[in-house]
């Protein structure tokens, strides 16, 4: 083939960039070979940072690798139509799901179809180790070497966030007449989500620590009860250097945290707590407790201890055993070698869920592996055979790392949940806009997709009532004041800690060089928010670590081997609010499906807006250099020179190994100091407002009120219209 080039002048009016498109698809062609025609491009099926990552070399050509190939569903069009319909009050399909057997007969790819990809896998020497339910995927498994022959790609390792990553450095091309039957190619690289779950640390950071999170780890080892109230009044302390009276001296005050000591673990929220606090208890005074119901749970890899430990922690809290009647272990889409001892993540969505939703069953969906192509199938699987009416997925991996056709599939599965009355419903993220990361801010997939729930989190504050004293949107940062005979002066910023995952989904569409040129489109039921593109979050619930919850975890190699754990992160909040719509489907009487199609049109009280707060007694402090000289900082310049003009701070001293004080805030979403983070100071940074915002959607439900709004009149015979 010979191909011409022509200069483009690009001030006229002709642009060079579709020139330049359509040159890299030639120049790809050429290395094609003849039997290829007819085929096709997958398109945007390529990890983004395949074009900045460094580049460690070619995988080994006999390692084996399973790959699967999405097939396009039939009449994808109408498939969206019915699925706008089934949540448009005014339409006569309204809340009428379709079972399985009715999307397969009419959205589902062929059998014929599915036989034609088998073909082409098989005659590239990859071996089909399965077809998917209604034949909406293919998978195959083969050598390196050999997948790179059939899809025409080379594949490469790369050094990403400090990870080693496999990826296809080209979009894959299909040969023959399978070409125009694939939608996307999962496996090529091994992507895998992250759970964004974070431990109430056990002391403060060091300088090297502050620069990646705060993620100490925290364990108490004989339970002693809780407090509810994790802001215990105010408080007034001073640290000299060497602890001996030397300058300089640092005195401050205000909030005061009630954290562990010697002699109590200090606050951690129990469902005895979190119950009244959330107006649950009325609910179960109704015989509303998600009776009838399945939340779906998917964690990889599975726990070997996690029955008994929830059991344990049931027993506790005189919440039901679990028994087989009320929870399954469900292992898809293949058997999982990788259960081990302490799987935290487990822990928190079981016995979790177990503590807001006590009379719903359990079925704890376990893929083998984090990979994108394990998770996204068994999601899959579990929605096509209804193995639970609401699915928690407290996962996610930003926008800009994932391959725009698998995000793609991420909405196609959560669409066929929605249109066979299941709401999925993921987390938002740990790391606010992820810019913590080093990278643009996006938002998190698949909380991103305009069929799923989005999940964020807020700091929780309770009265020894368990009456709520205020809420937050999470995000928190910290200053370090003094540390083991050492005044930081000026007050040392650690800047960003944490915080809820939100804003605009921005990178769902991506250029020939992985730019970011888009998000998904806004939902309608988002229609009023600002935008054109996805919002997240939609709903929030608890998930800040320092006001956490409590967990009970089998640690091997610990005598005991239960320990009690504080644990926080959207991860908290996604399991929490996925009981509660199970409860709300319970007083419906019928399924609701999707839940986030709702979320923006509820009646009064039924959620609690997340504004911005302050308090009057933030941390100021006052360092004395020497007899003369006495440095004044007020609430914001303890907490930084970039933080935003309403937040709460209050004061952590830890005592039982090294003598420290750290000023720590809440509701900072963003950085308050020049970090590499987005700062406070920002517009476009994540922060709370009147109405929806990007930390905490439209709020915190009112659990009572919230499930009430489902109810039936009398007349709806169990449909509410």
């Amino acid at each position: 083939m010979n191909i011409r080039l022509r200069y483009v002048d690009t001030k006229s009016k002709f642009s060079a960039a579709p020139l330049a498109a359509l040159l890299l698809t030639l120049i790809a062609s050429v290395a094609l070979p003849a039997n290829a025609a007819g085929g096709k491009f997958i398109a945007h099926n390529t990890p983004p940072y395949v074009s900045t990552a460094k580049n460690l070399g070619t995988e080994d050509p006999a390692k084996t690798i399973e790959v699967s190939l999405w097939l396009y569903p039939h009449n994808r069009a109408e498939l969206d139509t019915l699925a706008q319909q089934l949540y448009d009050r005014t339409s006569p399909n309204y809340r009428h799901f379709l079972k399985s057997s009715q999307i397969a007969e009419r959205f589902a790819p062929s059998a014929a179809e599915a036989k034609t990809v088998q073909n082409f896998l098989e005659s590239h020497n990859l071996n089909v180790v399965r077809v998917g339910p209604n034949n909406f995927f293919v998978r195959a498994r083969g050598t390196a070497g050999d997948i790179e022959t059939a899809f025409h790609v080379q594949l490469n390792n790369y050094q990403v966030r400090g990870k080693t990553i496999r990826a296809n450095d080209r979009d894959p091309y299909v040969d023959g007449a399978a070409g125009p039957l694939v939608r996307s190619i999962s496996g090529l690289d091994s992507g895998e989500y992250e759970h964004p779950a974070m431990q109430r640390p056990s002391g403060p950071p060091n300088q090297k620590a502050a620069t990646t999170g705060l993620k100490a780890a925290s364990t108490i080892g004989l339970y002693d009860p809780y407090s509810s109230v994790c802001f215990n009044g105010t408080k007034k302390e001073s640290y000299s250097t060497n602890n001996d009276g030397e300058f300089p001296i640092v005195t401050f005050k205000g909030n005061h945290l009630n954290h562990y000591t010697l002699t109590s673990p200090g606050c951690a929220y129990t469902p005895a707590m979190i119950q009244p606090a959330y107006g649950l208890t009325g609910l179960y005074a109704k015989g509303f407790d998600g009776k009838g119901q399945t939340i779906g749970i998917i964690d990889w890899c599975g726990s070997l201890t996690i029955l008994a430990d929830a059991n344990a922690f049931s027993a506790q809290f005189g919440l039901p055993l679990l028994t087989p009647a009320n929870f399954t272990t469900t292992y898809i889409p293949t058997p999982s070698f990788c259960a081990s001892y302490d799987e935290v993540e487990i822990n928190i969505d079981v016995e979790w869920a177990h503590a807001v939703a006590p009379g719903a069953k359990i079925n704890l969906i376990v893929p083998p592996s984090p990979f994108f192509q394990d998770i996204d199938e068994a999601e899959f699987i579990a929605v096509n055979y209804g193995l639970a009416n609401v699915i928690s997925g407290s996962y996610g991996s930003p926008e800009s790392q994932v391959p725009p056709s698998i995000m793609d599939t991420e909405n196609l599965i959560s669409e066929i949940a929605a249109v066979s009355g299941i709401s999925t419903n993921f987390a938002t993220g740990d790391a606010g806009d992820f810019t913590q990361y080093g990278l643009a801010p996006t938002v998190s997939t698949p909380a991103d997709v305009p069929w799923a729930t989005a999940v964020g989190g807020v700091t929780l504050a309770l009265n020894s009532d368990n009456s709520i004293a205020w809420q937050a949107g999470w995000g928190n940062n910290q200053t370090l004041l003094a540390q083991q005979g050492f005044v930081y002066d000026p007050p040392f910023y650690l800047g960003f800690s944490g915080g809820a995952g939100g804003g605009s989904s921005n990178c769902a569409f991506q250029g020939s060089n992985h730019n970011c040129l888009g998000g998904f489109p806004k939902p309608s039921y988002q229609k009023k928010l600002a935008g054109k593109y996805r919002q997240v979050p939609d709903i929030s619930w608890l998930a800040d670590p320092w006001t956490g919850v409590a967990i009970l975890i089998s640690i091997a190699g610990q005598n005991p081997p239960q320990v009690w754990q504080v644990w926080g992160g959207t991860s908290v909040a996604c399991p929490m609010f996925s009981a509660l719509w199970a409860i709300a489907n319970q007083e419906a009487g019928a399924p609701l499906g999707q839940a986030a199609p709702y979320l923006y049109s509820l009646p009064a009280g039924a959620v609690t807006d997340i504004v911005p707060l302050s308090s009057k007694n933030n941390v100021t402090a006052s360092i004395q250099e020497s007899t003369t000289v006495t440095v004044p900082y007020t609430a914001k310049a303890v907490l930084g020179p970039l933080a935003p003009g309403t937040f709460v701070t209050a004061i952590w001293d830890y005592t039982i190994e090294q003598d420290a004080a750290v000023a720590l805030s809440f509701g900072t979403d963003c950085a308050a100091v020049a970090e590499g983070v987005t700062p406070c100071t920002d517009p476009n940074s994540l922060h709370t407002k009147v109405g929806w915002d990007n930390v905490t959607g439209v709020g915190t439900p009112n659990a009572e009120a919230f499930a009430d709004a489902f109810a039936p009149a009398p007349s709806d015979s169990g449909i509410k219209k």
